[in-house]
């Protein structure tokens, strides 16, 4: 009986887990109406600008190593005229988001749930509703927007850096011609697989924040729950992104 029990009380936790994150994604759509431009600015500058330092050497060097690692093998079949159009395609359908998403899980998404959870635990959203301020539109809503904004651009300005370190791998370690790698880039490559790839980019951007969001609204008390609810949120994150990647993959490309 213990194991039916066990078994119930965990379809349980599920389901009220299921339905306190629709309930959350619908007030934030419901909320939209209200949406406060300041606060998302603002979000925008401490989500998104700040993540450009670790956003650049993720990416340049992601390029860079791929380069690294494809050139050779290309070369040996004689097919060193595709490499440039090979690492635009694949920084800009898959890698560009990817890595993106995933960096931006460690730190937006951790921020997010480290700051709203200690709201939580120091009652400040309590505090909220008592003046008649919904936390939804006021806490989650700017910053679900902020991201959505904001990981399409890095994403861009990821690819483009992993185009970069493809290039300079490419001409100066390699030895191939400049002008060779950028034809094939325009050979190659079309415009979909960066449109395509920076809106896998916008939906990921809205999941981080969303998760971030729940799993800080959601932290029990103490400062033990904050530090867990983060560390769950990044994994979530981590795990949304890559699951997603595949079927959105699937049905774009």
């Amino acid at each position: 009986m213990n194991v039916f029990e066990a078994v119930g009380h965990f379809v349980i936790l599920c389901l009220q887990a299921v339905g306190t994150a629709v309930l959350l994604i619908w007030g934030t759509i419901c909320q939209l109406k209200h949406l406060n431009w300041r606060h998302v600015i603002f979000q925008m500058a401490h989500l998104g600008v700040d993540s450009l330092p670790i956003v650049s050497l993720t990416l340049f060097f992601a390029g860079a190593v791929m380069t690294l690692q494809i050139a050779n093998i290309l070369v040996s079949y004689g097919a060193q005229s595709t490499v440039g159009g090979i690492i635009a395609i694949s920084m800009g359908r898959e890698l560009g988001p990817v890595l993106v998403g995933v960096v931006l899980s460690g730190r937006v998404g951790a921020a997010i749930t480290a700051e709203l959870g200690t709201m939580k635990v120091t009652e400040q959203i309590d505090a909220l509703r008592v003046m008649a301020v919904n936390p939804v539109g006021y806490l989650v809503v700017p910053r679900v927007v902020a991201c959505m904004i904001m990981v399409p651009i890095l994403a861009f300005y990821g690819v483009m850096l992993g185009i970069l370190g493809g290039y300079i791998v490419a001409v100066f370690v390699q030895g191939l011609l400049g002008a060779a790698f950028l034809d094939s880039i325009q050979m190659l490559a079309v415009t979909t697989d960066l449109t395509y790839g920076l809106l896998k980019a916008c939906i990921f951007g809205g999941v981080i924040a969303l998760v971030g969001a729940y799993k800080g609204m959601t932290t029990g008390e103490g400062a033990a729950a904050v530090g867990n609810s983060t560390t769950s949120s990044v994994v979530t994150s981590i795990i949304l992104v890559f699951v997603l990647n595949y079927f959105l993959s699937s049905i774009l490309f």
